[in-house]
């Protein structure tokens, strides 16, 4: 798989079919069952940053896709010939001098993405923050809360603008302009409020008459910049204010009975800050950071009622139909990211709670905006805290968080798109590139991304026609099928840019060429792209059953590509290229992805989400676990995801994404709790505790959201968060560790011994 990470480090591209299957009408698609998809990182930093090219780019009359090394250039004749539409076009006089040893930077061959500065002489717009805190806390969470505030407004830039709006049962937005002293204006937190009402009640239009008519959009369009600066204002500029603000800042001052949860309006708090940022600063970079400590009781966006014996609605009541609140809820906060997706503005949410915040009803607003959403169990624990840090720093470490994107897409004519499964809205752009079946947010070739970053990832599905018999395949001028990428996009350092890659891939026909299929399998794209389809469909299809699904596609694939003689099961055998393939399906089938037993709605979206923006990389991680292990007898090394790998004398660390596991095995634990680490005889013990720390504390410097570290020992009741992943082949084969792991589960060669026997019947 080294060639696909390649092509990935080059591009930012991986596909499950880099040999694409091209099928009949007669016959069935290999493709069926895992489609032509490609997830794709747009901002993926290059490898040759010299590739930012100060000029705008040259495209075709016809497709406006972009020249690009894959364009026929006639030297003679100063032409290019575009390889999606086939149009001629002629270079611009400034193009006048090119030849074959006198190229454009696009043209070079190893150009395949490059990037275009389309504004190099206007004035970058700062970054907007309008944090949107909940008081519905207790002491202790609120000070941890007032803590991170603190630190992450020491990192924000001295330029971004800043606004506060805090909510209990009311919401509150603070004049941050006003440094007398805290002035702020109150809402009812059971009503809904528009954009209008918003503007009359902050007594925007005292000074300067409201517009009779037209939208009222900033400065530009019916708002004076004095009236903006009272709530948004650079944060230089009210420093002072916004740190008093938040020291005075007490919990919820209204009385609530043992047996009721607090009135907490979320649904409302964000309307209004949807609004203000709508109205202020339309367009711009702007991010609504919410900080929510509890489940929404009153107003739009409700999860649960206020009495405690009313219980949040749990994955069988959302099943059932049961859930009270779910689908209003969910419909208000719909309204809410169109209302963003149009203003282009991004919301992200940082929930601390033991209990549900109500993640699950506010997916669409976070996704469609392309939001970050990170899940802790307290705004004291590090998985919030240093998040938080990564989200406002800036330098060597940062996200790079950019905005305003729009995603389109080219593609060869026999190629349609279905859809992107990601974060992203759709723009609704229809032509002929767009297939009948939708799938994620499909029937468009372009698509709105408000808020985007270096990992950001998106998961492309493709429709390829089938053709009326195999010599009319064989009868086409190509067997090339190109792809264009274009997302334009704000970088962070306020420039306006322009990404374009650029992919050629073969075709062949599937039936008469499994072999060369096979060469060109990943099998770990096709994992991810198997992880997301399943989330997905398990999302928007009731009835939909992810284990026959998940099971009839790997049967169908083995049965294509394996060699083996009918009824004799120990002759199965799969290439290098797809051995691995029936192991990923096994432990995406025990993942969280697809048993959602034992997690509630709220983390079901969150893990779905997380897996929705990563690349393939971070995504295999979350689908199948690694393991690393320490220990005397040889170097750190990656070992079998195993209960079988459990030692006495070993240290594992398994790396699941949203949690690090340092497993001390028995024996280590006696040395360590008797502290041979501290006698200097026994400095090697010392190195071998410190090494699975010190890969921890690299994983997560790197990783968002900051994963939780959680270090036990064997036998111990924190093992379980290893014992829960390993294959449980323990009664098959001896093993050192004793460590039974009691499941219902298959174990992996039971599983692969049943796929053996389905296929070769």
């Amino acid at each position: 798989m080294a060639e696909f990470g390649e092509l990935e480090a080059q591009d930012g591209v991986r596909m499950p079919w880099n040999i694409i299957p091209v099928a009949t009408k007669k016959e069935q698609s290999i493709d069926s069952e895992i489609p032509v998809s490609a997830i794709y990182t747009p901002l993926k930093p290059l490898a040759d940053h010299s590739l930012l090219l100060p000029y705008s780019p040259l495209r075709c009359r016809t497709c406006r896709s972009v020249l690009n090394p894959y364009s026929v250039v006639d030297f003679s004749s100063c032409i290019w010939g575009c390889p999606f539409c086939f149009n001629r076009n002629p270079f611009p006089r400034n193009y006048s001098s090119i030849a074959d040893n006198n190229l454009p930077p696009e043209l070079f061959p190893h150009s395949t993405t490059v990037e275009y500065l389309c504004d190099s002489f206007s004035s970058p717009s700062p970054p907007v923050f309008l944090f949107v805190v909940d008081t519905c806390l207790i002491s202790e969470e609120l000070d941890f809360l007032k803590s991170s505030l603190f630190q992450a407004l020491d990192l924000l830039p001295d330029t971004s603008i800043v606004g506060l709006i805090t909510f209990d049962s009311l919401v509150r937005v603070y004049e941050l302009g006003f440094p007398h002293c805290t002035k702020s204006y109150f809402f009812h937190g059971n009503k809904d409020c528009t954009k209008d009402q918003l503007l009359d009640q902050l007594s925007f239009f005292i000074k300067n008459p409201k517009p009779s008519s037209g939208v009222i959009a900033g400065a530009r369009d019916g708002l004076s910049s004095d009236d903006i600066s009272r709530f948004l204002l650079p944060a230089s500029d009210c420093q002072f204010t916004l740190h008093s603000v938040l020291e005075e800042l007490g919990n919820n001052p209204w009385p609530v009975a043992a047996d009721h949860r607090p009135a907490r309006c979320t649904g409302v708090a964000l309307r209004i800050a949807a609004g203000l940022l709508g109205a202020c600063f339309p367009g711009s970079a702007a991010r609504i950071m919410a900080f929510i400590g509890g489940p929404s009781t009153e107003g739009p966006g409700a999860i649960v009622s206020r009495e405690l014996s009313d219980p949040i609605r749990s994955h069988k009541d959302i099943d059932k139909d049961s859930a009270t609140y779910y689908h209003n809820a969910v419909e208000f906060y719909e309204i809410l990211a169109k209302q963003l997706v149009h203003q282009g503005h991004v919301l992200d949410v940082f929930a601390s709670s033991v209990d549900q915040v109500g993640i699950a009803e506010l997916k669409v607003a976070v996704e469609q905006t392309g939001g970050f959403v990170v899940l802790a169990e307290s705004f004291g624990h590090s998985v919030f805290r240093d998040s938080l840090k990564r989200v406002c720093q800036s330098g060597e470490n940062d996200l790079g968080l950019s905005s305003c994107g729009i995603f389109e897409i080219n593609c060869s004519k026999d190629i349609k798109v279905q859809g992107i499964i990601g974060p992203c809205a759709s723009l609704e752009k229809k032509g002929p590139l767009c297939s009948d079946t939708a799938v994620g947010q499909g029937h468009t070739s372009a698509w709105k991304m408000c808020g985007l970053d270096k990992n950001t990832s998106i998961c492309l599905v493709f429709e390829i026609a089938k053709r009326d018999t195999a010599d009319v395949v064989l009868q086409s001028q190509s067997n090339q099928f190109y792809f264009q990428f274009l997302t334009y996009y704000q970088h962070s350092n306020g420039q306006t840019r322009l990404r374009v890659t650029t992919l050629s891939r073969r075709w062949v026909m599937g039936t008469e060429n499994l072999q060369e299929l096979s060469n060109g399998f990943d099998q770990e794209a096709a994992a991810v792209v198997m992880a997301r389809l399943i989330s997905f469909k398990m999302e928007t299809q009731p009835e939909f059953n992810p284990q026959r699904w998940v099971d009839k596609a790997l049967i169908n694939i083995c049965t294509w590509f394996g060699d083996y003689q009918k009824g004799n099961p120990s002759s199965f055998s799969l290439s290098s290229q797809l051995s691995i393939f029936p192991q990923f399906v096994f432990h995406l089938r025990r993942s969280q992805f697809v048993q959602v037993f034992n997690n509630s709605p709220d983390e079901t979206a969150y893990f779905r989400m997380i897996l929705y923006r990563e690349n393939v990389s971070n995504s295999i991680v979350m689908i199948q676990p690694s393991l690393i292990s320490f220990s005397f007898h040889s170097p750190p090394e990656a070992i079998l995801l195993d209960v079988a790998s459990i030692a006495a004398d070993r240290i594992l660390v398994l790396d699941s994404y949203f949690t690090l596991v340092i497993f001390h095995g028995s024996t280590i634990a006696q040395w360590r709790k008797a502290g041979y680490h501290n006698q200097p005889e026994h400095e090697a013990f010392e190195h071998l505790l410190q090494s699975p720390r010190n890969c921890t504390d690299t994983i997560i410097s790197e990783r968002f959201p900051t994963p939780r570290l959680v270090t036990c020992d064997q036998y111990g009741s924190q093992a379980r968060f290893l014992l829960a992943k390993l294959n449980p082949s323990d009664g098959e084969a001896p093993f050192s560790g004793e460590s039974n792991v009691f499941t219902d589960d298959v174990s992996l060669s039971v599983f692969l011994d049943h796929l053996r026997r389905l296929i070769v019947h």
